[in-house]
């Protein structure tokens, strides 16, 4: 798989690095994958609020919804 690999080789690079530079790129991903994770929820959001512009939602109560999945 190349995937594999290249995830492999850039694991392999970073354990080259001594500890600070490894901590600070530890950082670094860690600040990229939250504000992928913030958009993310902002696009999640952007759709459930289109969903409910448009009527596509429904309200009720645990119990129904409960109702509702044993009927599926």
């Amino acid at each position: 798989m190349q995937i594999s690999n290249t995830v492999g080789s850039i694991l392999e690079a970073i354990s080259i690095l001594d500890f600070e530079d490894q901590l600070f790129v530890s950082e670094i991903l860690q600040k990229r994958i939250i504000e992928l994770r913030r958009k993310e929820i902002a696009l999640r959001i952007q759709e459930a609020e289109e969903n409910y512009r448009l009527g596509k939602v429904r309200t009720g109560s645990v119990a129904d919804l409960m109702m509702e999945s044993r009927d599926d």
